[in-house]
């Protein structure tokens, strides 16, 4: 049985937009490089093409992509969803 002090940490990092992409980018990057840590970034892609700007310039990619955006879709069929 491995001990819980040596095993990592698992935190899952979720945004969808680029003003949250922008403020975490640092906090992602920072959770990415400590060894006792395992970090899974998740985007929901609400603003699709200016998230996925930050995450370029960022250096970055999601482990898990949501993708929940549709054109026109309402408040009520994304929570549909």
């Amino acid at each position: 049985m491995v001990s819980p002090v040596l095993r990592k940490q698992h935190i899952l990092i979720v945004f969808g937009t680029r003003p949250e992409a922008i403020k975490m980018v640092p906090v992602v990057q920072a959770l990415k490089a400590q060894p006792g840590i395992r970090a899974t970034l998740c985007v929901t892609a609400q603003h699709r093409k200016m998230l996925d700007q930050v995450l370029s310039i960022a250096g970055l990619t999601p482990d898990i992509d949501l993708d929940l955006m549709l054109p026109n879709q309402s408040l009520g069929d994304l929570l549909a969803r």
